[in-house]
């Protein structure tokens, strides 16, 4: 059988430089996450290290590697399942 792809869906629009990489401008403070993410608040607290930013895209915020920002490259912690 062949493999389906939720790649992309129809009327969905990115409002982020690209669909898969992670970008400065999507950083947000660790305090925003904290106040927003409900996983936060049920299961405590993910400290979040000098090497990790906190993002916010159009699904959500997500925590990555600051060597991820702007290299071109597309962000697992990003696309991946949360």
């Amino acid at each position: 059988m062949a493999k389906t792809s939720k790649r992309h869906t129809t009327g969905n629009i990115i409002t982020t430089k690209s669909p898969f990489g992670s970008h400065a401008d999507m950083v947000v403070p660790p305090e925003e996450y904290h106040n927003n993410n409900r996983i936060y608040k049920n299961r405590g607290i993910h400290i979040i290290s000098d090497e990790e930013a906190v993002c916010k895209d159009d699904r959500g915020y997500y925590i990555t590697l600051k060597n991820r920002l702007d290299n071109g490259l597309a962000d697992p912690k990003r696309y991946s399942g949360r």
